[in-house]
């Protein structure tokens, strides 16, 4: 029991002593708290005055515990409740609440600004400890409160899965990114051969151009040159006949 003491005085809310209950008992207070709970869910659907309110809800102690239900655990195998404390507050518990609040902003090393959620459990503990005592004074505070905090409860919520939700959007945008990079360099990659396997073609064909190249040009001087001592062996032909021409022609003396 001591164990479950130093655990519900990590609570900035005020709670009773931890009573000792058995399985009759249990189901009782569940229904009660249930009856209690359709209750206040009645009430602050209520948009009547005092009066009314007051017929609906019954004790203000139904509607405490309704706003706070009692904490339950099992420990060696007995079940223990506990409620919140009925006292209500006086102006110095109201400045040591404050005092234990900043200390305790302070020991677990609370973020002052951003998403932090020691902050906000702590903000949490204390907004609900300000309803126990609100209520304890006038019920109708308490369920306006109550509604306020669960308005709030349900905005963070919200927050939190447009936050999670724009997570998981820029992680999957990251991942898209990641793969459509990978995608480029596979294709670069496969561009980067290409252009190298056509350089390579290109390479060999210059190659076999410049030896097509070079032996029409061996082809073509070797044509030339045959072609001159063709034109040589006739003009020496032709010398010849010419010479003999002239030598029948020429009167004999």
């Amino acid at each position: 029991m001591a164990e479950k003491w130093k655990q519900n005085a990590d609570s900035l809310v005020e709670y009773d002593i931890p009573m000792l209950v058995n399985i009759y008992q249990i189901l009782m207070s569940s229904k009660e708290k249930s009856q209690a709970l359709s209750c206040v869910q009645n009430l602050i659907q209520l948009k009547g005055n005092a009066a009314e309110l007051e017929e609906a809800a019954g004790s203000d102690a139904e509607i405490l515990h309704s706003i706070l239900p009692p904490r339950q655990w099992e420990q060696d195998g007995q079940i223990w409740i506990q409620k919140v404390s009925p006292n209500p507050a006086t102006r110095e518990k109201v400045q040591n609440l404050a005092e234990e609040f900043d200390m305790r902003l302070s020991q677990r090393h609370a973020r002052e600004t951003g998403i932090c959620p020691v902050r906000r459990e702590l903000y949490s503990q204390i907004f609900d400890e300000l309803i126990r005592q609100s209520t304890l004074n006038c019920s109708e505070a308490g369920l306006l409160l109550a509604r306020v905090r669960n308005e709030l409860q349900m905005t963070l919520s919200t927050y939190e899965h447009l936050y999670e939700s724009a997570i998981a959007f820029g992680i999957r945008k990251s991942l898209q990114s990641v793969q459509g990079q990978e995608d480029l360099e596979e294709t670069v990659y496969k561009l980067k051969g290409q252009i190298n396997s056509l350089q390579q073609e290109l390479t060999e064909e210059k190659a076999r151009n410049e030896r097509a190249q070079q032996r029409l040009r061996e082809k073509h001087d070797a044509e030339e040159k045959k072609h001159r001592e063709e034109v040589l062996s006739y003009k020496k032909a032709n010398q010849q006949l010419k010479t003999q021409l002239e030598a029948i022609i020429a009167p004999k003396k």
